[in-house]
C-alpha cells in the first residue's frame, strides 16, 4: 500500500505532463498527497473496521473523501461525495484502481478479486471500472505471494484482456496517459514490467505523462509487492508528508498486513499535523 502512496506523492507535481526522461528530482516542495492516497486510505481504512459483506466500503470512501475535500477528485467523484445520492455512476475511470491495493495485501488469491470488485462497485460499477480495480488487486497478491512478471503478465492479459504489447518508448510517444482503466492498467504494469527496482518503476510510470499521479500509483502498488518492499529514504519521504489522521491508517495497516524488518520502527513520531 505505501507503494501507491509514493507513486501519487512522486506524480503529483507532474500531472498533465512529463518530466521527459527518468532523472528526475522524485520529492521537491510541491509533493504531495492527492486524492489516490486518501482513497486508498479510506479501503484500507474499512478493511480495518472489519468487512463483513462489502458494504462497508462505501461509507468509507465517501467518510474519507469528505475530510479531504481539496485533495484533487475528477468531477463525477466529487458529485457523488457532496451530493445526496449515493448510488453509482457506472464510471470506467481508473479511480476504481488506484484505491485498490489495500485488497492485495488484506485478501488472497479469489477474496482479493471479489473484494476489489466491491470497493469498484460503490461508485465504479461499469465492467472496465471493476476489471480495472479487480487486475490491480490481482496483480499485489500475485506480486506478494512471489509469482514472477512473466506469470503476472499471464494473469494481466489472460485473466483480464490487456493489451501489454506496447513498449515504454511507444507509450511515450502517445502524449500521456490518460484517466480510463483500459489507459492506465496497460501503462502502469508495463512501467512495472520494465523497471529494475521500485525506483526505478516510479520513475519510468511518471516520465510516461498524462495522469501520472495515478499511473505511477498503480506501478508503486504493484512494485513495493514484487521487489519486497521500498528503499528507506523514499518510504520516509512519502509518510512525512501524510498527516496525522491518514498516517495513523496507514501505519494500522502495514503493521497488521505488510510490516517486512524494522523499516518503520520510528515513524510514528514523524506526522503532526491534522493528528
Amino acid at each position: 500500500m505505501l507503494g501507491a502512496i509514493v507513486g501519487d506523492i512522486v506524480g503529483s507535481v507532474h500531472e498533465g505532463r512529463s518530466p521527459g526522461l527518468k532523472d528526475f528530482p522524485l520529492f521537491t516542495s510541491r509533493s504531495c498527497f492527492t486524492d489516490d492516497t486518501v482513497l486508498t486510505i479510506a479501503v484500507a481504512s474499512a478493511v480495518l473496521d472489519g468487512i463483513k459483506d462489502g458494504t462497508e466500503y462505501g461509507p468509507s470512501i465517501r467518510r474519507w473523501g469528505q475530510r479531504y475535500l481539496t485533495a484533487g477528485y475528477g468531477h463525477r467523484f466529487y458529485e457523488w461525495l457532496t451530493g445526496p445520492d449515493s448510488g453509482p455512476y457506472n464510471s470506467y475511470g481508473n479511480g476504481a484502481a488506484m484505491r485498490v491495493s489495500p485488497i492485495g495485501w488484506a485478501f488472497d488469491d479469489t477474496d482479493a478479486l471479489m473484494h476489489a470488485g466491491l470497493t469498484a462497485v460503490v461508485t465504479h460499477n461499469h465492467p472496465e471500472g471493476i476489471k480495472g480495480a479487480q487486475a490491480v488487486a490481482g496483480a499485489v497478491f500475485c506480486a506478494r505471494a512471489g509469482f514472477t512478471k512473466e506469470q503476472i503478465v499471464e494473469l494481466i492479459t489472460t485473466r483480464f484482456g490487456y493489451d501489454l504489447s506496447l513498449p515504454v518508448h511507444a507509450l511515450m510517444s502517445r502524449g500521456g496517459v490518460g484517466v480510463t482503466c483500459q489507459e492506465t492498467i496497460p501503462a502502469a504494469v508495463t512501467a512495472f514490467l520494465a523497471s529494475t527496482d521500485f525506483e526505478d518503476a516510479i520513475r519510468i510510470a511518471v516520465s510516461l505523462g498524462g495522469d501520472t499521479d495515478t499511473t505511477a500509483c498503480v506501478t508503486g502498488a504493484i512494485a513495493e509487492a514484487f521487489y519486497g518492499g521500498i528503499p528507506e529514504w523514499i518510504a520516509l519521504e512519502a509518510i512525512r508528508r501524510l498527516d496525522g489522521p491518514l498516517f495513523k491508517v496507514f501505519d494500522r495497516f502495514w503493521k497488521r498486513y505488510c510490516r517486512r524488518g524494522p523499516l518503520f520502527e520510528a515513524v510514528p513520531t514523524l506526522p503532526t499535523k491534522g493528528d
